[in-house]
């Protein structure tokens, strides 16, 4: 059953391996450039797309390892040639799964490892900026792209795979909602999941010129809101404005919606915004951020591998408990 086993899955993993391969000596060949330097305004094509491809490589792992692993016997009826021999059910599956998710998460694990250790220097410096505009590592949408969380991502992936091909034993229908499932964790999970896993920090702050980095507002509802410089590294959920009894401020009051130009007036005189909206401190207004500090990345990092673990065994389970309805 594991020669069967590797026969069948040999071409699809030695496919993802290669193209690892070819992305490794890349990183391997740009990444001691970025020692030491202060700006990687040059790298943004390749730092975006070393992101991308950390979230390409589960999607790849559910839809072309995951699905085909099951639906593509089930469909052909070879599973129960299998069954007729001296192979069990559950050996038949526990096989395919063990194959799949050891290749898994070793290709994710290594592509993480690689792409973290190429933007070890990005990342070292967005940890120190607060107005630069660079993403620190415990960002959202860099946070899926570092570290180990990658490994369960591609371990939910394939168990996702097998299980909707169990369930649908249609390749191509198991394909498609294995990859509409996948898409919504993955957005689901940094939104709503990942800011609660531990406790967030809360801070208020003065609003004083020289702190303020955005004023945000449209001619419908006047100035909404204004951001100050965020802690270095963090991640903010929230920069608000609050009113002396913690009330958030939205809109902003009338005393300040005269800081904005009126239409015609061209472009205001550069620190002249910030200087006029410092009239909330003065009138008890201050800011207040929500973040979780960069100093929690690994934390994060090892509770939300844990929850994709739990749910790729979740989706292990239902499968087990689905073989017993396959004929």
């Amino acid at each position: 059953m594991t020669w069967l086993t590797w026969r069948q899955f040999r071409i699809p993993a030695l496919s993802v391996f290669a193209t690892l391969v070819v992305i490794g000596v890349v990183l391997a060949i740009t990444g001691p450039e970025l020692v030491g330097r202060t700006n990687f305004s040059d790298q943004d094509t390749l730092f975006g797309g070393t992101i991308l491809v950390l979230y390409l490589l589960p999607a790849a792992i559910g839809v072309f390892w995951g699905v085909p692993m099951i639906t593509r016997e089930l469909e052909s009826g070879t599973h129960s040639l299998v069954w007729n021999q001296t192979v069990t059910r559950k050996r038949w599956l526990t096989t395919k799964l063990g194959f799949g998710l050891l290749a898994a998460m070793v290709a994710a694990g290594l592509l993480g490892w690689a792409v973290s250790w190429w933007a070890s220097p990005i990342d070292a410096l967005a940890a120190q900026q607060t107005d630069r505009g660079m993403l620190s590592r415990i960002a959202p949408v860099v946070f899926g792209a570092r570290g180990i969380v990658p490994i369960g991502y591609a371990a939910f992936a394939l168990a996702l795979g097998v299980a909707v091909g169990m369930l649908l034993k249609r390749t191509v229908a198991a394909m498609a909602v294995t990859l509409a499932v996948l898409a919504a964790v993955l957005l689901l999970v940094p939104n709503f999941v990942r800011p609660y896993l531990l406790p967030p920090e809360q801070m208020t702050v003065a609003i004083v010129p020289g702190e303020i980095t955005n004023i945000n507002g449209d001619d419908a509802i006047g100035i909404r809101e204004i951001g100050v410089r965020n802690p270095a590294g963090a991640w903010v959920l929230a920069n608000e404005t609050v009113d002396q009894a913690g009330n958030v401020a939205y809109p902003l009051p009338e005393f300040v919606q005269g800081c904005a130009p009126r239409p015609g007036q061209g472009p205001p005189e550069r620190g002249s915004m910030e200087q006029c909206m410092a009239q909330l401190g003065a009138h008890g207004y201050q800011q207040r951020l929500i973040y979780q500090p960069g100093s929690r990345f690994w934390p994060l990092q090892w509770l939300e591998l844990a929850l994709f673990l739990a749910m790729t065994a979740l989706l292990t389970w239902f499968s087990f408990r689905r073989l017993r309805h396959l004929s």
